[in-house]
């Protein structure tokens, strides 16, 4: 079960203090619309965060307390403004950017990979994405608490704020030409973009990406999964850079 704040008060005054992050708020679809309602999903418009009306099948778990219909998915960790990491001088540096991974166990076992590797951030969208929870959290054994995620409502406008800062964005795409252990990893700061299985990256970003790269496959069977072949990629930047390193020495 996730950190929640249940009730119409409670939810209101988390919203207006914003010393919290909720990742998401469910109202039950049943509720009489009131003023406390309708002030909730006021303050959740005005702050970015999602609020979805849900049937009683999610407030199951919560039926011992007094919900009254309202509650609040809060996450264990504080996210990070994208401006807050640009803000920091980076040097050969990698992000790993998240396109639409929904399952929460993906996340947990991508922020472990990411921790290992030495990325520097995950970057995740606010909506049609999976939010940082107790599910991730335990998932990833603790690294969350070692890598900064930061959450932003464009993809494709914080890719391009990263291109403005001298960024390079590359996007992990099934049917890209160049195999990923054909990019030079060792003199940029790179975003690598991730898509979910059933989807991929989208094709904005692939359009916009100053690289695309696959995984060759032996056989015609495309399915990998996406923290499996993040670990494949991000661990060829790792070998390339401690070779480079090693030269220097």
């Amino acid at each position: 079960m996730e950190d929640v704040i249940y009730g119409k008060n409670a939810v209101t005054e988390a919203l207006e203090a914003g010393t919290r992050e909720i990742n998401k708020i469910w109202i039950a679809n049943n509720i009489h619309t009131d003023n406390k309602i309708a002030k909730i999903k006021e303050l959740a418009q005005k702050k970015g965060v999602i609020f979805q009306f849900v049937g009683k099948d999610k407030f199951a778990p919560y039926n011992e307390v007094n919900h009254q219909g309202v509650i609040a998915l809060i996450s264990p960790i504080k996210y990070m403004e994208l401006e807050e990491f640009l803000s920091k001088p980076h040097k050969n540096s990698s992000l790993v950017v998240l396109d639409g991974v929904e399952d929460a166990h993906n996340l947990g076992a991508i922020i472990r990979t990411c921790v290992c590797a030495g990325v520097e951030a995950i970057m995740i969208p606010s909506r049609r994405s999976v939010q940082v929870n107790s599910v991730v959290e335990k998932t990833s054994a603790g690294a969350t608490n070692h890598i900064p995620i930061i959450k932003v409502n464009s993809l494709v406008s914080a890719l391009q704020k990263l291109q403005e800062s001298d960024w390079w964005v590359i996007a992990a795409e099934a049917d890209a030409k160049d195999n990923y252990y054909d990019v030079n990893y060792t003199d940029m700061n790179f975003a690598l973009v991730m898509g979910a299985e059933h989807a991929g990256v989208s094709k904005s970003i692939i359009k916009m990406a100053d690289f695309q790269i696959k995984i060759p496959m032996m056989k015609k069977f495309n399915s990998l999964n996406v923290s499996n072949a993040l670990s494949i990629i991000i661990f060829e930047a790792v070998r390339q850079k401690n070779i480079q390193n090693a030269h220097v020495k």
